[in-house]
């Protein structure tokens, strides 16, 4: 992005070939809420008229920030979101999100 005080891209996100949104955060990343944020308005622009669903791996982040959960709560065009990730850690962190945090898409 371009725009002055906007939050610096910090995934990858792309549609394979069976319909899914990918999304890959970077290594070590600390996810803010405006990254969140941004994040969800990518897959929004992804989807467009066709709801899709959405795989999003976790597995290389450094952390997120509480304010960041509640992001994947709101409205959204992705029709399911899935967290995807390779360790005890976080396997948790998906339990919490889906524990405190009601998507509007299973």
């Amino acid at each position: 992005m371009s725009s002055a005080g906007a939050a610096q891209q910090q995934f990858d996100m792309t549609v394979d070939a069976a319909g899914f949104i990918r999304m890959v955060w970077h290594r070590g990343v600390a996810i803010s809420e405006p990254q969140a944020r941004q994040a969800m308005a990518a897959a929004n622009e992804l989807c467009r008229e066709t709801p899709l669903p959405i795989l999003t791996d976790l597995a290389t982040i450094g952390s997120v920030d509480r304010l960041a959960w509640p992001v994947s709560s709101g409205p959204s065009k992705p029709c399911r979101i899935a967290l995807i990730g390779t360790s005890a850690v976080d396997r948790i962190m998906a339990g919490f999100m889906m524990g405190i945090h009601k998507p509007p898409n299973p």
